[in-house]
């Protein structure tokens, strides 16, 4: 403790210490980050616009596409600024909030996809009581109430994380700013952090993949002994498959990452799961419900017939 300093900035490691890798890297993390807000945006645009998709569903899908957009703004946009500057710094405000926003909108939307497989589970299961279980005061209260559970539960680990004592060094070994990495440079006793990092970050995320699970399993055994016809079960499961992809794509790194103490060796594992969970889920998500789901696509050709038809009446007059 004694040579702790304050701490002004941080420098980021970044993705690679080879300088012929980094124009690589910010291409691909470029084209990433602009699908991302594309396809993203793109959903949002399309479930704002068509009534027939004003439904709850497409209400959480437009929620999921927002915090996507958000999640990879807080860490994409700084990744290709360092990526062409020859000093990676962040300063401690800066960090602390890159945290403290990461921590936010990922916990958000880790239980937010919970509560879509709950909603599948509500549709399929209760079909006739589907619309009033989940109305719209239901469904602006849970994600009202994940959006307030989440920012508290990130303002814990980034109000711990800004007083802690710094003093082992100011490089980050990651190439944003998150507790696990800035554990390593503090000087203070991070057990209870690193427990509750473990504890209640493994529980957050492992809870919400639980009730996932639970809620495809239980959409499986009833429509198994209600119908017991694999063709109503498949038609039932090709509406979960494009959310259950997602879950697997989002859960399983974020697991692996926040279960695990830190560590020096973990830390190249943590950056190359991170990159999954920050930048790749965000970007497959509006594919993946827009491939596989055939109102999102009809949703898509109706708004960009209207949008033609339109320019085509107005090039008339």
């Amino acid at each position: 403790m004694a040579n702790a300093t304050t701490v002004q900035e941080f420098l980021l490691l970044g993705l690679t210490s080879t300088q012929e890798w980094q124009p690589f890297f910010f291409v691909l993390f470029f084209m990433i980050y602009l699908i991302n807000l594309v396809g993203n945006g793109a959903i949002v645009v399309i479930v704002i616009l068509e009534p027939k998709l004003h439904s709850p569903m497409y209400f959480f899908l437009g929620n999921l596409s927002c915090l996507d957009i958000c999640y990879s703004s807080v860490t994409l946009p700084k990744v290709l600024i360092n990526l062409v500057s020859s000093r990676k710094a962040i300063s401690f405000l800066g960090c602390i909030a890159q945290l403290h926003f990461f921590h936010f909108l990922g916990s958000t939307e880790t239980i937010l996809l919970a509560i879509m497989a709950f909603d599948r589970f509500v549709a399929i299961c209760y079909p006739l009581r589907y619309m009033l279980i989940m109305n719209h005061q239901v469904c602006l209260l849970l994600v009202g109430a994940v959006w307030l559970i989440s920012f508290f539960y990130a303002l814990m680990h980034s109000v711990m994380t800004a007083h802690l004592d710094f003093c082992h060094s100011q490089k980050v070994n990651h190439f944003f700013c998150d507790v696990k990495p800035l554990l390593e440079l503090a000087c203070n006793n991070t057990l209870l952090h690193q427990w509750l990092l473990s504890i209640i970050t493994g529980s957050v995320s492992m809870g919400a993949f639980l009730l996932t699970l639970l809620s495809y399993f239980y959409i499986i055994g009833f429509l198994l002994f209600k119908h017991r016809s694999c063709s109503v079960l498949q038609k039932a499961l090709s509406t979960c498959a494009s959310h259950f992809m997602v879950v697997c794509l989002f859960y399983g790194p974020v697991g692996f990452t926040y279960s695990r103490p830190a560590s020096a060796s973990s830390m190249v594992q943590d950056r190359i799961v991170a990159i999954i969970y920050s930048a790749v889920t965000p970007m497959l998500n509006p594919l993946i419900y827009t491939l596989r789901n055939k109102e999102v696509m009809l949703a898509l050709k109706n708004i960009s017939r209207k949008k033609f038809l339109l320019k085509h009446h107005q090039q008339h007059h």
